[in-house]
């Protein structure tokens, strides 16, 4: 693994995120990526993924574009982050979320890896902050509980369709202790 690459693509997301904070909180937003990719080199995926997993918002939440990605970054990186970008931000939260189950059902293994890492950091914040706030954590969102509970176990059995992999367990587990039923 060139962790020069790697290197690239932290300084590129921390430029790209510089003015963004994790959603009602003061929390830089590069922390999410960095998580991100910090549970992909855990799961010992290749240098591509975790190249993805750091710039894995950047075309959904920034002003790069995909031809930034290409040329600093390849194909396969824009490939990946592609996939795990919501095509059409304009659609009904619903909408988004349907798409993205249905689409994860058929991704390719490294694709549902960066979904995982993505989905599981994302829901070990929302856990963090649980302890800590109660249920008030659910009114930082669009939609409130039943709705993340419905999409976070929707989620598990979409990610579970192309196989097993060690970062499911622990996405279905943090399901499990967020909202209270194993999936």
């Amino acid at each position: 693994m060139s962790m020069r690459k790697i290197d690239e693509a932290i300084e590129f997301a921390s430029e790209a995120h510089r003015h963004q904070f994790r959603k009602g909180t003061e929390i830089p937003y590069i922390s999410h990526p960095f998580g991100v990719a910090m549970l992909l080199l855990e799961a010992k995926c290749k240098e591509e993924v975790v190249i993805a997993g750091l710039l894995h918002d950047t075309l959904e939440d920034t002003e790069t574009t995909e031809e930034d990605i290409r040329s600093r970054f390849g194909a396969e990186v824009l490939r990946l982050v592609q996939g795990a970008s919501e095509p059409d931000k304009g659609a009904s939260w619903e909408d988004r979320k349907r798409h993205t189950l249905a689409f994860l059902r058929t991704a390719d293994r490294d694709t549902r890896l960066l979904a995982c890492a993505d989905k599981l950091h994302n829901l070990r914040s929302i856990r963090r902050e649980l302890e800590t706030s109660g249920d008030a954590v659910w009114t930082k969102f669009k939609r409130g509980y039943e709705e993340q509970k419905w999409y976070f176990t929707g989620l598990a059995d979409s990610l579970a369709s192309g196989g097993e992999f060690l970062l499911l367990e622990q996405f279905r587990d943090e399901v499990a202790q967020v909202f209270g039923s194993k999936v």
